[in-house]
């Protein structure tokens, strides 16, 4: 069943997100609602997924006690929670070229960069219309990584959707804005993902710029919910360069770099290739590498080009 709409009853970006919700095959109206609530109010819902909300105390116990009546697990095929929501680590220069496209695009099921059984697919429609909304895993801690101001939305009918229903924390910008967005928070230090989720016409409508203190994708990681897919690249030290200062390690959000004998530690089994350390090395010596156990990277230039270029990567 698909949601209704009526011009006298439904705001134009409501309107907008029910008609692509139309077009969109197997999205059914539950999809629909989980969609426009987390849409329409993000603070809550992530607040209360991240257990900071007060609400969280009263509406957890409901969902734990869901998730046992109800389970979506792996193991008989139906899909997890992590398929449905999920993000996937880009470098900076990755997530650089999702906010210059110049063209709409329609690329559906990219299994082999997405490796979760649903919202895999990237439909960018006026890819120009970019709207930066104020972090909701960062305003839902007591004391936030700053600046608020770091979630990309991007193309329609999100961000038109987030700038309609959340004019003061939320603002229109331009691809050469969302690039110096990207390149603070890379100097900064922090991951950037993008976001796919099924009820959000189950695609790509975000990038996030995250640490691992605030970042509620990343603390679900942590406890065990793989919500968060490699980008593709690994990093690997270069030793004859590295002496050991730790700089790397103090940037890492994974926590997957230690320094030992004097040089630099790759925890590959924690790497989610990132970049982050290679950006920051002082010394140049450690790189992105591909990694083909690691899937493919989000590289819209190649995907656009149909092919994938093997070999190192910018940080």
């Amino acid at each position: 069943m698909k949601p209704k709409s009526r011009s006298g009853l439904l705001s134009a970006s409501t309107r907008a997100f029910c008609q692509e919700a139309r077009r969109t095959p197997g999205y059914s109206l539950l999809d629909w609602l989980h969609g426009y609530l987390y849409a329409r109010w993000p603070y809550l819902y992530i607040g209360i997924g991240t257990g900071e909300h007060p609400l969280a105390r009263v509406v957890g116990p409901l969902l734990r006690l869901g998730g046992r009546l109800f389970p979506r697990h792996g193991g008989d095929g139906r899909p997890t929670f992590a398929d449905g929501y999920h993000g996937k680590v880009v470098p900076l220069e990755a997530a650089t070229q999702l906010v210059t496209v110049q063209e709409d695009l329609n690329l559906g099921d990219l299994e082999q960069i997405i490796p979760y059984a649903t919202a895999r697919d990237l439909v960018l429609q006026h890819p120009d219309h970019i709207a930066v909304l104020e972090c909701p895993c960062r305003a839902a801690r007591a004391t936030p990584c700053l600046p608020l101001e770091v979630c990309l939305i991007v193309g329609e009918p999100f961000a038109s959707f987030v700038l309609e229903h959340h004019p003061r924390r939320a603002r229109r910008i331009t691809p050469d804005e969302a690039t110096e967005i990207l390149r603070a928070e890379d100097e900064r230090g922090h991951v950037h993902h993008a976001f796919f989720k099924d009820a959000m016409l189950g695609r790509f409508y975000a990038i996030c710029n995250c640490c691992s203190c605030c970042c509620g994708a990343m603390q679900a990681h942590r406890h065990g919910t793989p919500m968060l897919a490699s980008s593709g690249y690994v990093s690997v030290v270069d030793t004859d360069r590295c002496i050991g200062c730790g700089t790397c390690a103090d940037f890492c959000q994974f926590h997957a770099i230690s320094v030992d004998d004097g040089f630099a530690r790759i925890d590959v089994s924690a790497c989610m290739g990132c970049g982050v350390c290679a950006a920051h090395c002082p010394q140049g010596a450690i790189t992105l590498l591909r990694d083909p156990a690691r899937g493919e990277p989000l590289e819209i230039r190649e995907l656009i080009a149909g092919t994938t270029l093997p070999g190192p990567a910018s940080p």
